[in-house]
């Protein structure tokens, strides 16, 4: 993707007012409000079902991330997510830990009939689960047996684009290779570095930053995907 199409998505989130509700993992908050506010967003971070609703009415995209889940934040995230639909609001799921338990994994199916996603971002286990019921990994971490790698990508591009299709969501898979996939296009991406993997909350930082791309630039979500996983590999990268 060309840089002045990277600098021009970039540039709207800092000239448009980009609010970015985050109803996520408790355990990684304070960094994905940093990243937001980084990257020249701004989050908020409401939960409680009596507000959710009102809250998601002031931003410009909703993020959802089921590390810490319970029934009430359930609740709340279709609460919210609901609203976002009927405001024509980019939605992101992030379906942590899919595979960990039936809880999960059904929350994960209520999600996706009552919610319409623009992004689904999950580590490769966790698509899988998603897609079809057969990631490998017990926790919130990707299993080896599911790990990224060059001999693989085909079947992920495969997996990814048939969600696509069930969902219409954007699908971006991250790992040592990350991807970004919708019914028509896929994109391989190699930045980041294996360090990234050693740290709790890198892809909860990522759906932050998806949340602040897509809530900027609303008519180019596909490209919005690709530009939030370079950025987020790139200052990997830095750091």
């Amino acid at each position: 993707m060309e840089s002045l199409i990277v600098d021009k998505l970039l540039q709207n989130i800092k000239e448009r007012p980009t609010l970015v509700h985050c109803i996520t993992n408790y355990v990684t908050a304070n960094d994905v409000a940093n990243v937001i506010l980084a990257i020249g967003a701004s989050p908020i971070m409401a939960e409680d079902i009596h507000e959710v609703e009102e809250i998601t009415e002031h931003c410009t995209s909703l993020v959802l991330n089921m590390g810490t889940l319970n029934k009430n934040k359930l609740e709340a995230m279709i609460l919210a997510g609901k609203r976002a639909n009927v405001l024509g609001h980019p939605v992101i799921l992030d379906p942590v830990g899919a595979g960990a338990s039936k809880f999960r994994r059904e929350a994960v199916q209520r999600l996706l009939k009552e919610v319409k996603f623009s992004v689904i971002r999950g580590n490769v286990s966790e698509i899988k689960t998603v897609c079809e019921g057969t990631g490998t990994a017990l926790g919130v971490d990707v299993s080896q047996v599911d790990a990224t790698d060059e001999k693989n990508i085909d079947d992920l591009i495969h997996i990814g684009r048939k969600l696509s299709k069930e969902t219409n969501a954007v699908i971006v898979v991250t790992g040592a290779v990350d991807l970004v996939v919708n019914k028509d296009k896929a994109v391989v991406i190699y930045n980041g570095t294996p360090e990234m993997a050693r740290i709790t909350g890198t892809g909860c930082m990522m759906d932050g930053i998806l949340g602040s791309f897509a809530g900027a630039n609303q008519e180019y979500v596909f490209e919005a995907a690709v530009t939030s996983v370079i950025t987020m590999g790139v200052s990997g990268e830095y750091a």
